[in-house]
């Protein structure tokens, strides 16, 4: 087993962050200029929004990239920040050969769910409409 370095640490957080953002790019079609992956170090949200892809993405990501995390800590960094940012906080980590997982708040999880219920109500009413 090879030990990590704060360097080391920091690339694999790093190279997350960028992988999200290019996941945005192509899953939501978000300009690649409209979306940045912050510095590592730099306060505030890893994933640097425009207003333009705030409209797309409204959440403030934290992206986390280790084998232990203290999701508690996490989940309030990624809270903070988002707050600070007028987003949703949305915290994202994974480990080693596993898939990103997502963790936001009950509350907004509830409000995006009460949002894609009443879409699909207008979708409905449309639809009976034709």
């Amino acid at each position: 087993m090879t030990r990590s370095t704060p360097a080391g640490s920091k690339a694999k957080g790093r190279i997350f962050q960028q992988e999200i953002r290019k996941d945005l790019i192509n899953r939501f079609g978000i300009h690649d200029l409209d979306i940045q992956s912050t510095a590592m170090g730099q306060s505030g949200c890893d994933i640097y929004l425009s207003q333009a892809a705030r409209e797309v993405f409204p959440f403030g990501v934290e992206c986390k990239n280790k084998e232990l995390l203290n999701i508690w800590d996490a989940a309030e960094q990624c809270e903070m920040n988002a707050r600070h940012a007028k987003l949703r906080p949305l915290l994202l980590f994974r480990r080693n050969r596993t898939p990103p997982r997502v963790v936001l708040p009950w509350s907004e999880f509830c409000s995006i769910w009460s949002e894609v219920l009443a879409l699909r109500e207008k979708v409905g009413q449309l639809e009976r409409d034709l």
